[in-house]
């Protein structure tokens, strides 16, 4: 891979024009664009994977090579900004001298050998960037993990993943201590602080120190890369490991086509470092010579992200549906997003409501995307594509995505069933390795010719899939079957829900019946209870099916949510049901 790679870089470098065209015919064709469409060739399936690839040497470092030979991006690789005025800028040149640097920590200071497995438990810091490339460069296995861990969650992941090392803020330092011997794996602890403490190796010091000459593994595509914990919205989490070439191959077509990213693009994802999103990002835009904005937001702040996009040249936003929620509720008259081109959202559903307030403040449109831990992303909206509204789109290649019943049988469109994704004869190559240590689950996870992904949906006659929600979360009430999706996105429309959970509830007549947990906005927080749910319900049978609307209803001051944001519809219907 590496001797081809260097040939085609070389190949680029000499020549500008490559055979392009509908019609076949040579046209001027930058280098850069040319490794771009090679790597998006195997992303897309049309070429096969190579034996051996590293995203840090076979990608990162080509655009730091393309940046001496004279071609440079308008736009740094990595922005960060902490909202006090102090910034960190970096070209492909710098991020490849600082994350050499960080690899020889890895290597030498602590030891690390390929394989090995490291926790990467950081905020918004220009640190787990490095730390994520010098994982790569060294064959250490990162898992990332978000930054609102508690100790038990800290000490569940450490023991169940048996992590060698971690590295982590101030914050999360003590509860690291608290449980460190329970936890016989972990020997190397690497703290981010301009401070030291005791049993502690600190990340900065050594940064300052270390040699940035090192020479990056050699790494085969179906090496461990990563290992995330699934977001735990149906027991515990689970271990998923992706290899260098699930992630670092198979974001380029996603970013090219769903994200839409060129080296003019700065990328601006407001999600936890510890989400795979975060992965998503990082892959997806630096395969694509674009720029990574970070905004080192300690918390969801509306106001601060409207501003952030006011004042950055960002020409492309992903949050998730909770954020755009947040956003809408603001009067987005105020500000201006001169730059601002290219929205996206995903890790749940994204109600109608919310994206065609989105669309008619701002006059961008919300493309939606889905995937799981799992996978990278298997159905979308690309940009310019025609999007029915509540749809999360079609299919994205190099994917087989189908609606297929309990045995794995293909259903027609319009019928119900489980979204699969096909994996036999050929499983595809941006596709998780297993569930870690549990074969069990990952045999499970498969019927005849699919993978299951746990999440039920329709497919309508041109290819766009309707999402109802999680298996366990599909209400059968008196033989309907009903999508809590569905009546969420109908309560979403009403200007008395801030936000809403809907899940099943016994009833000796229906056998389970919808119920509705409700946030109310402010201003209606002070209504009767009794009058604003026959006012809901009604306002339901209006909008979707009658027989949809909750029978019960439940106002609450918040929703129980995984560390990522996403409502724990498993906990309600758990409490519901007295389990």
């Amino acid at each position: 891979m590496r001797l081809w790679l260097r040939c085609r870089v070389l190949q680029a470098l000499k020549s500008s024009r490559g055979f392009c065209g509908s019609h076949g015919h040579l046209s001027p064709l930058p280098a850069p664009q040319k490794i771009v469409r090679t790597w998006e060739a195997i992303s897309l399936g049309r070429q096969p994977v190579p034996e051996h690839f590293n995203f840090a040497h076979d990608v990162l470092d080509v655009w730091s090579q393309l940046e001496k030979a004279g071609h440079r991006p308008p736009n740094p690789a990595f922005w960060w900004v902490d909202g006090k005025g102090k910034e960190v800028k970096w070209s492909f040149e710098e991020l490849g001298h600082w994350s050499r640097k960080a690899a020889n920590i890895l290597a030498s200071a602590c030891g690390l050998q390929p394989g090995d497995r490291m926790m990467l438990v950081l905020p918004r810091l220009p640190e787990w960037w490095l730390a994520s490339v010098a994982c790569m460069r060294t064959g250490v296995v990162m898992i990332p993990g978000v930054s609102q861990l508690t100790e038990k969650d800290l000490k569940y992941r450490l023991q169940t993943s048996r992590a060698k090392s971690i590295i982590t803020s101030d914050a999360l330092a003590p509860q690291v201590d608290a449980i460190s011997a329970d936890c016989p794996s972990l020997r190397v602890k690497l703290l981010v602080s301009d401070s030291g403490r005791p049993g502690w190796m600190n990340f900065r010091e050594l940064l300052r120190e270390a040699s940035a000459e090192h020479k990056c593994v050699q790494t085969k595509s179906r090496d461990a890369l990563a290992i995330y914990f699934t977001s735990g919205t149906t027991g515990n989490p689970k271990m998923v490991e992706h290899s260098q070439g699930s992630y670092g191959l198979g974001f380029v077509a996603s970013g090219r086509q769903w994200v839409a990213l060129t080296e003019s693009d700065i990328f601006w994802n407001t999600t936890d470092t510890g989400w795979v999103k975060a992965a998503w990002t990082l892959f997806s835009a630096w395969s694509n010579g674009s720029c990574i904005f970070v905004h080192e937001l300690p918390r969801v702040n509306a106001k601060v992200i409207l501003n952030t996009l006011s004042t950055f040249p960002i020409t492309t936003l992903c949050c998730v549906p909770t954020i755009f929620r947040l956003l809408v509720q603001e009067d987005l008259t105020r500000y201006q997003f001169h730059s601002l081109r290219h929205c996206l959202t995903g890790g749940e559903a994204l109600n109608p409501d919310v994206r065609e307030k989105w669309k008619n403040q701002t006059g961008l449109e919300l493309y939606e995307g889905y995937g799981q831990s799992e996978t990278v992303v298997i159905c979308a909206n690309p940009r310019g594509s025609t999007i029915k509204a509540g749809s999360m789109g079609k299919a994205s290649p190099p994917y087989d995505v189908q609606i297929v019943d309990d045995e794995g049988h293909i259903l027609p469109p319009g019928e119900e069933g489980n979204i699969a994704v096909r994996v036999r004869p050929t499983r595809p190559f941006c596709f998780f390795n297993c569930y870690l240590e549990n074969p069990e689950k990952t045999a499970a996870s498969e019927r005849g010719d699919f993978y299951i992904t746990g999440d039920r949906a329709h497919m309508d006659k041109d290819g766009y899939f309707w999402f109802m929600g999680r298996s366990d979360d599909v209400i059968n009430s008196s033989s309907y079957r009903i999508g809590p999706v569905e009546v969420e996105s109908a309560l979403a429309e009403h200007p008395a829900v801030l936000e809403s959970a809907v899940v099943s509830s016994p009833d000796p007549t229906r056998g389970e019946v919808v119920k509705a947990f409700i946030v109310l906005s402010p201003t209606y927080s002070s209504h009767d209870p009794e009058a604003l749910t026959r006012e809901l319900q009604e306002h339901v049978k209006r909008v979707t099916a009658p027989y949809k609307y909750p029978r019960k209803v439940a106002f609450v001051s918040e929703l129980p949510k995984t560390v990522s944001g996403k409502i724990q519809r498993s906990k309600l219907r758990s409490q519901e049901w007295g389990r």
